[in-house]
């Protein structure tokens, strides 16, 4: 039987390199159906349909990969956390945030994570906005 840790670190590796090849079928295979997802400066949803809608919003308006990502987990393999660099370009302006340009950003960010039977059942992120919002306004 694998070790708990190690599982989870497998697993939330495997959603980040789901995300950076751009496979949100993998990503979402490896969520619960009633995954909660915390937005950075936003609330939460909950559902695969919410966290497909938020994928789809952000593929539309950013190009990001994410880089330097390291993941950690507890011995019960239960809580996870990743912290990483987005590296990303600002394609279409979204509401309330300065115009898209293609202005290229690096952020740091990193994220919580929790798991049950296998499976990503809560995703909360986090990134400093004012940092971003400068680096796209420059």
């Amino acid at each position: 039987m694998p070790d708990p840790r190690d599982a989870a670190e497998a697993l939330v590796r495997a959603y980040y390199d789901a995300f950076n090849a751009g496979d949100r079928a993998a990503m979402c295979a490896l969520l619960a159906e009633d995954v909660a997802h915390d937005v950075n400066q936003g609330g939460r949803r909950t559902g695969l349909p919410a966290f497909r809608a938020f994928m789809a919003q952000m593929d539309a308006a950013y190009e990001e990969r994410l880089e330097e990502v390291v993941v950690m987990a507890d011995a019960s393999g239960t809580r996870a956390a990743a912290e990483f660099v987005v590296a990303g370009r600002y394609l279409r302006t979204e509401p309330g945030l300065p115009e898209a340009r293609g202005q290229a950003y690096r952020l740091p960010a990193g994220a919580f994570l929790s798991i049950e039977g296998g499976r990503i059942t809560r995703i909360t992120t986090y990134y400093n906005l004012q940092d971003w919002i400068r680096q796209v306004s420059a």
